[in-house]
């Protein structure tokens, strides 16, 4: 009987990893035509605000920055949701601030959860001191009231989007931390875990390939939550003046320049519509949001559906 060669074995593994990607793929998609349709009207949402902020140039009419001769005009065909008060095409600053308020969003989680994901895993596997002045630390921190701390912070420093990504992150860490550190405990005292420890693995080993792959669930569904509080969190501020500055179009600051509008609706409906768009706009992302993460959270919790 012939012995299987070396590149036998490597034509039978990535056979293998062909079809295991291929049953994750079919599981996923089965899962998909399963969802519920809150689920689907999320990411429907979702979709079409990810279409509008990547093509924000060719959509919208006009440039984010260009202003017209007449501010507060009414809703026309030039202009179909009117100007602002100096100006500036409604409709445009709405397609780009689906771009800017999305994209700072997104690139604060992110950070966030490198931030508060790396120390919350070293946390979890070093039990030693470094984990008692890491959690200490973030006791501390989420001690203060995160939108209270951000303005004293945006205040201290010059306002900007470095700024606003790097402080609303470190601030949301702490949250992303204390979840990742409270999962992660209970994988790293695994065999498996304890058994890599011991052949000799290095930490970022242990937590790359034994810890964060069994932890993923979660944290999948806490990005999407910190993502939809990150979110509301940069249009609070924009709104209060701190957050995205002019001429970027943000919705938060959208809704605070064009809040005495609303004072006009009894003459002209439409006028007191106007602030509301990008109101709408911000709580609409956040409904489709949540919707997706409770049925994420839902799929990979293993509950079953009672009919």
């Amino acid at each position: 009987m012939t012995e299987p060669t070396e590149s036998g074995y490597t034509a039978a593994a990535e056979v293998g990893a062909t079809r295991t990607r291929r049953s994750r793929g079919e599981r996923w998609w089965l899962a998909l035509k399963k969802a519920p349709l809150s689920a689907w009207f999320g990411m429907i949402v979702i979709a079409a605000y990810v279409i509008v902020a990547l093509f924000a140039p060719w959509l919208a009419p006009y440039k984010e920055d260009q202003i017209f001769a007449t501010p507060f005009a009414a809703w026309d065909e030039t202009h179909r949701f009117g100007t602002d008060q100096i100006g500036r095409d409604i409709l445009t600053r709405l397609i780009y601030g689906a771009r800017n308020t999305m994209g700072i969003a997104l690139a604060t989680t992110i950070l966030s959860f490198i931030i508060g994901g790396g120390l919350g895993l070293i946390a979890a596997i070093n039990r030693s001191w470094l984990d008692q002045l890491l959690s200490r630390t973030t006791d501390v921190i989420m001690a203060i009231p995160g939108l209270i701390f951000a303005l004293m912070l945006l205040s201290i420093f010059k306002p900007s989007v470095m700024s606003l990504i790097f402080i609303i992150a470190v601030l949301d860490s702490t949250r992303v931390f204390r979840l990742t550190r409270a999962v992660a405990i209970n994988v790293a005292v695994m065999d498996y875990v304890e058994v890599a420890r011991l052949r000799g693995e290095k930490l970022g080993w242990v937590m790359r390939r034994e810890i964060l792959p069994n932890i993923m669930p979660p944290l999948v569904a806490e990005f999407g939550l910190r993502f939809s509080f990150v979110f509301l969190t940069i249009a609070a501020l924009s709104f209060l003046g701190v957050g995205i500055q002019p001429p970027t179009a943000d919705w938060g600051s959208m809704v605070r320049d064009n809040a005495s509008l609303i004072q006009f609706a009894q003459y002209d409906l439409k006028a007191g519509i106007t602030p509301l768009l990008p109101a709408a706009a911000i709580g609409l992302l956040t409904v489709a949001v949540n919707f997706v993460v409770d049925w994420f959270l839902h799929k990979t919790s293993g509950l079953r559906d009672e009919h």
